[in-house]
């Protein structure tokens, strides 16, 4: 487990904060279709906290996209380097997730954040912070739709729907179990959106959330649970 400090230049306000979104959302490249569905590797990360110790932990898992056994894995602890602020939730995470990615002993291929990339009032969920930040394929697939508006999905796993603001596409709602709410999917980094979701679909064989989130879930909890103990 790797213990993490906050970053001296780290913003500390919302403004600075919304500044940084906007200095690095035009890096964000959505014209490369990314890895294709199945092969390589694919990563998931997710964090856990403790509010009460203002403490967060991070999670990296690696897995063969062939067969999604688990290749690597790593854990990162440190503070809460930001106040929860709604469309800020990557200044809260960053740090800690990068660390568990600089700890994996091999390189993470396609990374599956448990959130939004281009799905995100500003355009720059945590997948295309993270992406632009490691230069990494990122894709975010998020349990809910955040404020954004989608029609339901038809029935069979694969269907999907625009998930929209306004009129602009910025993800898919998902189905990928029959008759299961769906998932959220949306592009971050490198990626294209039909590529994202075919991803999700490959990473899903069995539930309704991507092995890459339900692994890294788990491990990140675990984590947390250590982090008291010491």
């Amino acid at each position: 487990m790797t213990t993490v400090s906050i970053p001296e230049d780290w913003p500390t306000t919302e403004d600075r904060a919304r500044a940084v979104q906007d200095e690095l959302r035009a890096r964000v490249i959505l014209g490369e279709p990314g890895p294709p569905p199945g092969s390589g590797r694919v990563t998931g990360v997710d964090v856990a906290y403790d509010d009460e110790r203002d403490i967060v932990a991070a999670a990296a898992v690696v897995l063969d996209a062939s067969s999604l056994e688990v290749v690597a894995e790593a854990t990162a602890v440190g503070r809460v380097s930001f106040p929860y602020v709604p469309g800020l939730l990557a200044f809260r995470e960053i740090p800690t997730v990068l660390a568990a990615l600089d700890a994996l002993p091999c390189p993470p291929g396609l990374v599956v954040c448990d959130g939004y990339g281009l799905a995100h009032p500003r355009r720059f969920g945590l997948a295309s912070h993270l992406g632009v930040l490691t230069g990494l394929p990122t894709i975010g697939v998020a349990k809910n739709p955040f404020t954004f508006t989608y029609d339901d999905p038809d029935t069979p796993r694969g269907s999907t729907s625009a998930l929209l603001a306004g009129s602009e596409e910025v993800g898919r709602a998902l189905r990928t179990r029959d008759g299961v709410k769906p998932v959220f999917v949306s592009a971050g980094h490198r990626v294209s959106l039909p590529n994202a979701c075919a991803h999700t679909l490959a990473l899903t064989p069995a539930y309704r959330l991507p092995e890459t989130t339900r692994r890294a879930d788990a491990l990140c909890r675990k984590a947390l649970r250590e982090a008291y103990s010491v």
